[in-house]
């Protein structure tokens, strides 16, 4: 079977970061966020990876993060765009807000052809999680609707500089049952709790954790379309209604339209949703890389590739 793609979610606005997280440095030498996903994707085995992108960012990304990165692996383009919408339906006045991420999967479907992986720019999964997920979907037939997760122990996704959305998992045998979005996510003494109509619930901080680290096939196209007309008819006046991407695959399960396979990891999860995270974040690589785990310069143990 052919070398799964990547595609990295990299069109979001980062309002509460108050900035293009997608080409901001965080590792010693420079590295962006994406330099560190797609060295892991490429050192798994992922043979091309499609970054997705606004258009007012095109020429900044591309000079900052695309150009390097296409030394080491074939890289491609697709753009998110509020107007790309179905025949019928068009942008609500006052919208400005992106469609979320399963309409950010949709800007990808004139490019992608293998099974592929799904992350967003902003996160470090860690190398583990791509080489489970390329093992996975090198062994996924393209022409079903069997995908997966890379589920992560919930305590070790939180932030310590404020509350978190994260999709709850309910896992059995190996398999995704159901995953709920918990919003205002936060640590407490260990453990984890989020708030929900005013109320503080409490968490254990094991459950497993959705961090958009998803497996697909091409099919999941065919699915989007379908759902994407009743979504927009739906949210209406809603000026942030989102098509998201871990409440899709809720509904595929439900109805019985996919079967999604959980692969685990026990990785620490690095993300940054707010400014004070970078610090964090720029401490953990610093870290990764004095234990071995990454060079100084975290594209040095990869091969350019020829052109």
């Amino acid at each position: 079977m052919s070398d799964p793609t990547l595609v990295i979610m990299a069109a979001g606005v980062g309002s509460r970061y108050g900035g293009l997280k997608q080409i901001d440095q965080f590792g010693p030498s420079g590295e962006t966020m994406i330099d560190y996903s797609a060295h892991d994707a490429v050192r798994a085995g992922f043979g091309k990876i499609v970054f997705i992108i606004r258009r007012d960012i095109e020429q900044p990304f591309k000079l900052m993060i695309g150009r390097n990165v296409s030394q080491y692996v074939d890289v491609e383009y697709a753009y998110q765009d509020l107007t790309d919408l179905p025949d019928g339906h068009s942008v609500p006045p006052g919208r400005e807000k992106p469609w979320g991420t399963g309409h950010a999967i949709l800007a990808c479907r004139d490019v992608v052809k293998n099974p592929f992986g799904v992350v967003n720019a902003d996160d470090f999964y860690g190398p583990e999680a791509y080489r489970v997920l390329a093992d996975k979907l090198r062994k996924t037939d393209p022409g079903t609707d069997e995908y997966c997760l890379v589920a992560y122990v919930l305590r070790n996704t939180l932030s310590d500089n404020g509350a978190v959305t994260r999709g709850v998992c309910e896992i059995e045998n190996d398999k995704l049952i159901q995953v709920t979005e918990r919003h205002k996510i936060e640590a407490q003494n260990g453990k984890a709790r989020y708030l929900e109509n005013d109320a503080w619930h409490d968490l254990t901080g094991d459950e497993s954790a959705s961090m958009n680290m998803w497996g697909f096939t091409p099919k999941i196209f065919e699915r989007l379309l379908d759902r994407f007309p009743a979504f927009l008819e739906g949210a209406a006046g809603n000026g942030k209604a989102e098509f998201l991407i871990p409440t899709l695959v809720d509904d595929f399960i439900q109805t019985g339209d996919a079967t999604v396979h959980a692969l685990h990891t026990s990785a620490q999860w690095l993300g940054v949703t707010y400014p004070e995270d970078k610090e964090t974040v720029s401490n953990g690589l610093r870290n990764l890389v004095e234990k071995g785990m990454y060079r100084e310069e975290v594209w040095d143990d990869v091969a350019r590739r020829e052109t």
